[in-house]
């Protein structure tokens, strides 16, 4: 298999069959990973077409200047031919018959290599579709996933059902706490001062009894 068809086989293949057992427990950074790796692998079809263009380049200028060069040498033929230089006009016609055939050679591979070239550029933006789609398959799962834990974490705060829900136990508790440690205070305060307001009056006694025996 070419590494074109193993490449565009992998971002073609079923999302489920590429989540491990092992990262279903997180199916959304198992997504992000291999879409990061998709990403990579379309990077790598990029550089191959951006290659091809290359080569196209380099044949169509190897193909111009061998066309030059046969136009050339059979003009200088056809001046040796004239002159009656016969050993001039043999070199110019072995020179042009073999830059004839490289020109047959390379009009042969330019067009391959279009054709080639056609085919890889039209898999490559299909290969971006592809990814296109499935990023933004992932951008709605997200969302999804985002929305999931949002409810989740609302419905634990608004969920009145005391057995997802302990805060109004907790309230209640608090209230008692509060409610203890008030009549505590309150108990100390009003027993310091019964303490305080007896001692006043016993000292008070005793200075009036002080006064009527003196």
């Amino acid at each position: 298999m070419s590494l074109f068809n193993r490449i565009k086989n992998t971002i073609a293949a079923d999302l489920h069959e590429v989540l491990d057992e092992k990262d279903k427990k997180n199916p959304i950074a198992s997504l992000n990973q291999y879409l990061r790796q998709c990403e990579t692998e379309v990077e790598k079809v990029r550089k191959l077409v951006d290659r091809q263009h290359q080569l196209k380049e380099e044949y169509t200028r190897e193909l111009n200047h061998a066309t030059q060069l046969s136009e050339k040498r059979k003009h200088q033929a056809e001046i040796a031919s004239r002159a009656n230089e016969e050993e001039l006009y043999q070199f110019a016609r072995s020179e042009q018959t073999q830059y004839e055939e490289r020109t047959a050679r390379l009009k042969v591979v330019l067009e391959q290599t279009d054709k080639h070239l056609v085919e890889l550029e039209r898999k490559y933006e299909e290969m971006k579709h592809k990814l296109k789609d499935m990023k933004l398959k992932q951008l709605e799962l997200m969302g999804r996933e985002n929305i999931a834990r949002a409810n989740f974490r609302m419905n634990q705060v608004l969920d009145v059902d005391s057995r997802y829900d302990k805060s109004s136990v907790n309230f209640d508790e608090m209230e008692r706490y509060i409610q203890r440690l008030e009549e505590q205070v309150n108990s100390s305060y009003y027993r310091s001062t019964i303490d305080s307001r007896i001692a006043e009056l016993e000292k008070d006694m005793k200075k009036e009894e002080t006064n009527i025996l003196s």
